[in-house]
């Protein structure tokens, strides 16, 4: 799911010509969403576990911090020094958003989830690889 919410940013991002990653749109629709839910404080908190966990799988997301008000600081600078022909390009975008996907579902359950990203991202129809196809 992550990688197709990121995927849906990126070609919005090259319509709309913005100059910031498609992670980081992402990432502050889910904030903007998130918060409105759970409260800054707490989507502040599930957003630091979720990069503590992000880190742990990849240790070049280390620069990057979630801040008091819940935004990450840090981010674009990474993916700005990334070079795009590595393997591991664009891997840290991903694992970030996966990690805090994954905290949504369990803290949330996968029902409320799904609606919070359909009324995001209302075209973006996610497999669900539990039950073998399906919404989210």
């Amino acid at each position: 799911m992550a990688r197709r919410l990121l995927a849906c940013e990126a070609v919005a991002g090259e319509s709309s010509e913005q100059s910031d990653f498609a992670v980081s749109r992402v990432y502050a629709k889910l904030r903007r969403s998130l918060c409105a839910l759970a409260g800054v404080a707490g989507f502040q908190a599930l957003a630091s576990r979720a990069l503590t966990l992000a880190q742990s799988e990849d240790p070049s997301l280390s620069a990057v911090r979630v801040t008091a008000d819940g935004s990450l600081q840090g981010l674009d600078e990474l993916l700005r020094q990334i070079d795009p022909d590595e393997d591991q390009a664009g891997q840290a975008d991903v694992i970030l958003i996966a990690q805090l996907l994954g905290l949504l579902f369990i803290f949330i359950g996968k029902v409320i989830t799904s609606r919070v990203v359909q009324d995001i991202w209302p075209d973006a129809v996610c497999e669900d690889r539990d039950s073998g196809g399906g919404e989210l």
